[in-house]
């Protein structure tokens, strides 16, 4: 339904289906990280949050919540520091603000 309702959400899934499965996390040109959030909100400043290789709660009966800071910080600790990418490199890590 969320597919439907929102074109975006249909966009961001096709192109990061498109990145696992016709790049590939090994692929020697490309090297790639989708970031996926739960239920985006607001905050003024980063604080405690996590990343998952997969979600860890249900969107639809249990969601956690993530702020667009959190995602913003960890794209741009993505890019600056290299164990963090090579950690993540080729991977869709979830990411959930810390209760």
């Amino acid at each position: 339904m969320i597919r439907h309702l929102l074109p975006p959400h249909a966009d961001n899934e096709q192109a990061s289906e498109y990145l696992r499965l016709e790049i590939g996390a090994k692929d020697p040109h490309i090297e790639w990280v989708v970031v996926r959030p739960d239920s985006l909100i607001d905050q003024s400043e980063v604080t405690a949050y996590q990343a998952f290789p997969s979600p860890t709660r249900s969107a639809l009966f249990n969601p956690g919540k993530t702020s667009r800071i959190h995602v913003g910080n960890f794209m741009a600790r993505l890019l600056v520091e290299n164990e963090l990418w090579e950690q993540w490199k080729g991977q869709m890590p979830v990411l959930y603000n810390r209760a």
